[in-house]
């Protein structure tokens, strides 16, 4: 399957410009109809403030934004292009702006609401969804900082670990990886660990930072 990204949990943060406070707050969504109840709900809990801007974009090519009465440009579409600029999808973003007194021109607008949208994505974290191939990998303790290396420079995770004579790695990575990661790890180890294979899943991973990358071996 072909791989995407999209926010990990719900996220929130506050950026303040020059008195006026802006809120934001990103979440995960799997239709439109999901997202336009979570900008309705949000409406409703910040009626007082002068403006509730809003994005979202789903995975079938859906998206929409509203810069709910500032000024035509500097709200949702600089917020959607936070989402787009990340890769992330199925997800919806409402910024609430208090005003603070202090009129922002356009640049400092567009700054404040994309700033503080990104600043809400990255608490919400970023997951990939893909078709992963479960691994172990029992070694031992001298070669668990290495593997768990290799792992992450083959774009997999550990997604839990063993302790006892040896280490045990329980491993999700990519499909196309799996036949040339078990002959790396082989090689890196010279023969004493193999990858072993136990089954297969499709999910949602979460990212420590950024997209996975991959390094293929020959």
């Amino acid at each position: 399957m072909t791989e995407y990204y999209i926010p990990t949990g719900p996220g929130d943060a506050e950026y303040v410009e020059k008195r006026s406070r802006f809120l934001g707050k990103v979440r995960p969504v799997s239709s439109e109809a999901e997202a336009r109840a979570f900008i309705d709900a949000m409406k409703k809990q910040y009626y007082d403030a002068r403006h509730n801007c809003w994005c979202y974009l789903l995975r079938s090519g859906v998206m929409r934004y509203s810069d709910d009465g500032e000024p035509q440009g500097t709200a949702g579409q600089p917020m959607l292009e936070v989402f787009s600029r990340a890769g992330v999808t199925d997800a919806v973003c409402v910024v609430t702006r208090y005003f603070g007194g202090v009129l922002l021109g356009a640049g400092h607008l567009l700054r404040a609401y994309q700033g503080t949208a990104k600043l809400a994505l990255d608490a919400a974290g970023i997951s990939v969804v893909r078709r992963w191939v479960k691994v172990e990998l029992a070694c031992g303790y001298h070669l668990f900082q290495k593997l768990t290396l290799e792992v992450s420079a083959a774009g997999g995770v550990v997604t839990d670990t063993d302790y006892g004579a040896e280490v045990l790695l329980h491993v999700l990575l990519p499909e196309e990886q799996e036949t040339s990661f078990a002959a790396h790890i082989l090689d890196v180890t010279a023969g004493t660990v193999h990858a072993v294979t136990t089954g297969e899943t499709e999910q949602a991973v979460a990212l420590e930072s950024g997209k996975a990358r991959q390094t293929q071996w020959n």
